[in-house]
């Protein structure tokens, strides 16, 4: 398994490097075969939705004739963004909305992990690790392993803590944005010189060191003029501004996570967390908000990678959906089916990932739930193998084990 430990960000010898890395975050790997580095390769990026996103407000089945009476004051039929007469995006994903006009964006509007869970930890462990309980690491380090000795592919998790779907034999390396820490620390400097020549641990900081090189430069071209004079505590507060809640900041942030995919030692496979998806109350300004910046960090993220988009294939997903029915306290409960964003320039135009099961009341999945048509690890599977040449017989017996009944979604890249 990959441990990790935090690293104080101040490393480099500049003023300027040094104050702005005074609001960042690093975590090493310390346990595990150092995965080589790569340039300008086949590029996934998986965003998870912690807390269960409202798939039926991320893309609102404006279509079906049972979805405003279910929903109320939350139905969008008449501010979705269209997209087809039976779908729409909420109309704070704009950035989905132009992606999918270019043929660069599909939905998924009922997919699901076929465990029926509704605990927060429980589905998300399940989501990441894609396996039985006596497994501790994740399906995107498992496609890692498969991938080494094949191609030079490179991981990275961008989140307060690294993710479980990143966890397991192959190192990778962790970003945590916004942390503040002490800017004259020495904590890096006596890690380095106890562990400098060691042949596990020694690669391990090397990896993490080049981690955080990239991330205050990325940070560091986002700052105004004068910054390198700021005190740490101000630093730090730009810092946060920076990298933030707002539609801009997001937008900055998704060009900071593309700066570690397209420059010099390129990480192939990207893992980043957002929270905030809990929406049992007061749901519409909640989810708008989170919408909001997610949709600001793809738009970021397809700008920040220029040529490299053409490349890349995003796949956003959340441990499960929400109820049909809006509840009293004007938002929704744990249900099951939600829905999972495709995106990116490697993508083949087409239209929803598939079937639609309807909203009608004998259909609901116990008689609350929007009912699952697709299994989350088929659309795993599909980008794995497409884009990043996974075989199958991998996909269904290590990468995701004991799985073949659930085939590969195929057509997607």
């Amino acid at each position: 398994m990959t441990r990790s430990v935090p690293l104080a960000a101040a490393l480099l010898s500049r003023r300027r490097m040094l104050a702005l890395g005074a609001g960042l975050g690093l975590a090493l790997p310390l346990v595990g075969a150092p995965a080589l580095a790569a340039a300008g390769r086949k590029k996934f990026v998986l965003v998870i939705l912690r807390g269960a996103a409202d798939g039926l407000s991320m893309s609102p089945p404006t279509g079906d004739p049972n979805y405003e009476a279910l929903r109320r004051s939350l139905a969008l039929t008449d501010t979705a963004l269209r997209v087809d007469g039976d779908f729409g995006l909420h109309p704070e994903l704009k950035t989905v909305h132009q992606l999918l006009g270019a043929g660069q964006a599909r939905i998924a509007p009922a997919v699901a992990m076929p465990e029926r869970i509704r605990s927060h930890f429980e589905a998300q462990d399940r989501l990441e690790s894609a396996a039985g309980d006596d497994v501790s690491s994740g399906w995107l380090n498992r496609a890692l392993v498969n991938l080494s000795g094949k191609t030079e592919a490179e991981g990275l998790s961008v989140g307060p803590v690294a993710p479980l779907v990143l966890r397991g034999d192959v190192a990778t390396s962790s970003w945590s944005p916004g942390r503040a820490v002490e800017a004259e620390a020495r904590l890096p400097m006596l890690i380095q010189d106890l562990y400098g020549d060691d042949p596990v641990l020694g690669a391990a900081l090397a990896r993490g060191l080049k981690t955080e090189v990239l991330a205050q430069a990325n940070i560091a071209r986002l700052a105004p003029e004068g910054a390198e004079d700021l005190s740490p505590a101000e630093t730090a507060r730009l810092t946060r501004t920076l990298l933030g809640d707002s539609r801009e900041a997001a937008d900055r942030m998704g060009g900071t996570i593309a700066g570690f995919m397209r420059e010099g030692a390129a990480t192939d496979l990207v893992a980043i967390s957002l929270e905030g998806f809990d929406t049992h109350a007061n749901q519409a300004g909640a989810l708008a908000r989170r919408l909001a910046y997610l949709d600001a960090l793809l738009g970021g993220l397809q700008s920040g990678l220029g040529a490299a988009w053409r490349d890349t294939v995003v796949l956003v997903v959340t441990e499960f959906g929400r109820t049909a029915r809006i509840n009293g306290t004007l938002g929704t409960d744990h249900g099951t089916a939600s829905t999972a964003l495709l995106l990116g320039g490697a993508l083949k135009p087409g239209g929803i990932i598939g079937d639609w099961p309807t909203l009608k009341e004998a259909r609901l999945f116990e008689n609350r739930d929007l009912a699952p048509t697709a299994d989350l690890r088929s659309l795993f599977k599909g980008v794995l193998a497409e884009h990043m040449g996974v075989d199958r017989r991998a996909l269904d017996t290590t990468v995701f084990p004991d799985s073949a009944a659930a085939a590969p979604i195929l057509g997607l890249v």
